[in-house]
């Protein structure tokens, strides 16, 4: 579980990110940054029901994604906001592909 502190939570900040944040797009992940003025960076999940119709597994799939950011946290730059859009294709993917297919992302948006 991430820090209270590094998660996005509250609607507006989702709506404010999405009408002013740079998008980051892959086969399986969308990223969406902002800056936030805040020390820490915070995150957010989204795991739509056309990715899989069960919650078990798109639960499985914040999960997997919150533990890999959990992990980097330390090398992330700080004083943003990102939201992390699954896309489908992700759920049969490994927890180590992954973990690549997320650095790729953030390396690429210069989060890390």
């Amino acid at each position: 579980m991430l820090p209270k502190a590094n998660r996005l939570r509250k609607k507006k900040d989702f709506e404010e990110l999405f009408k002013k944040g740079k998008s980051f797009k892959n086969n399986f992940l969308t990223l969406k940054i902002a800056q936030n003025n805040l020390k820490e960076s915070r995150f957010g999940f989204i795991v739509s029901q056309k990715v899989s119709k069960k919650a078990v597994l798109r639960n499985k799939i914040k999960r997997r994604l919150r533990d890999i950011i959990k992990r980097n946290i330390k090398d992330i730059k700080n004083g943003m906001d990102v939201v992390i859009i699954v896309l489908t294709g992700l759920e049969k993917k490994s927890f180590l592909e992954i973990k690549e297919i997320l650095n790729i992302l953030l390396k690429k948006a210069g989060l890390i």
